[in-house]
């Protein structure tokens, strides 16, 4: 799939190209009839969105498919992680290094729309809300995978940083420190 999304992004960025710095300038100086290369620049230029679009639209169909998400409650079971710089009643035995878990997340057009609606009538903004909420949870299941990586016990020191990347795309970054905890005390 990623093959067929590289020729259909290549596609798109060539037929982009010969469309404006090679099509336009002809449109304007010649004929207003579309020579035979400008139609196949803009033949690759649509057929490459859509190309990139459908292999997309596959591979998430297919990730839907076999991944559960986990909840949050399954998460804190795997593992014990919070913000502060100690576990009360237990010891560090040995700091691991950081733990770090990020992801990208967006949201499709259509809930991106009724977001802006919101935006005009007022009101939470639910669609960004729960796009956020997701992104934690795969932030927070990435950084567990690695502690376990390290074969840590716990987390500590746990914070969040979330920035816009595009519109409706936010990058969300869970890290914390990965310890080692000694038995706890009987």
């Amino acid at each position: 799939m990623k093959a067929i999304r590289l020729v259909g992004s290549l596609a798109f960025v060539l037929g982009l190209f010969a469309a404006i710095f090679v099509g336009v300038p002809w449109y304007v100086y010649h004929e207003p009839i579309l020579p035979w290369w400008l139609k196949i620049a803009m033949y690759c230029l649509f057929g490459g969105i859509l190309l990139v679009l459908l292999t997309l639209s596959v591979e998430r169909k297919k990730e839907q498919a076999f991944e559960k998400e986990p909840s949050y409650e399954e998460l804190c079971a795997e593992m014990l992680f919070q913000s502060s710089n100690e576990i009360p009643g237990r010891k560090i035995a040995k700091v691991l290094g950081m733990a770090q878990g990020h992801t990208i997340y967006a949201i499709w057009i259509g809930r991106d729309l009724s977001a802006i609606a919101r935006l005009i009538l007022g009101g939470e903004l639910i669609e960004y809300t729960e796009m956020m909420g997701k992104a934690r949870t795969v932030a927070i299941a990435r950084m567990i995978a690695r502690a376990k990586e390290l074969d840590a016990d716990a987390i500590i020191n746990v914070r969040f940083v979330t920035t816009s990347v595009i519109g409706s795309a936010a990058e969300l970054l869970a890290y914390g420190t990965a310890v080692k905890l000694n038995e706890p005390n009987s």
